[in-house]
């Protein structure tokens, strides 16, 4: 059982809380559940570029493996400086290299 339930200030969450849990304190606030309302923000961000998919399916798995990928190359640039960030993605991007095969052939002009 949860201590608090934050939600947006919807009306209707207030009178479902004392319903379901009314021994659990309720905050609401519009801003107080921003992290977990933004948590799958990239995720939806990802889907809603994925329009040119024929389905759903599709989508999904391109997805799957992504999410995998993409940590590697979006730091968490707001804990650097810029030459730190800048080191941080000359390494990455040599580590990707290598992991995909790429070091050692020739360069494409």
């Amino acid at each position: 059982m949860p201590r608090v339930i934050v939600t947006d200030t919807l009306r209707s969450y207030g009178a479902a809380h004392r319903e379901v849990m009314p021994s659990v304190e309720h905050r609401s606030h519009k801003g107080l559940n921003n992290r977990a309302e933004n948590s799958h923000q990239p995720t939806r961000q990802r889907e809603r570029a994925m329009k040119g998919f024929r389905s759903v399916g599709g989508a999904q798995r391109y997805l799957a493996a992504f999410s995998g990928i993409s940590p590697h190359f979006r730091p968490r640039r707001h804990l650097m400086t810029a030459t730190e960030y800048r080191a941080e993605m000359t390494t990455r991007f040599a580590v990707w290299d290598q992991v995909t095969g790429v070091v050692g052939l020739p360069a494409t002009a």
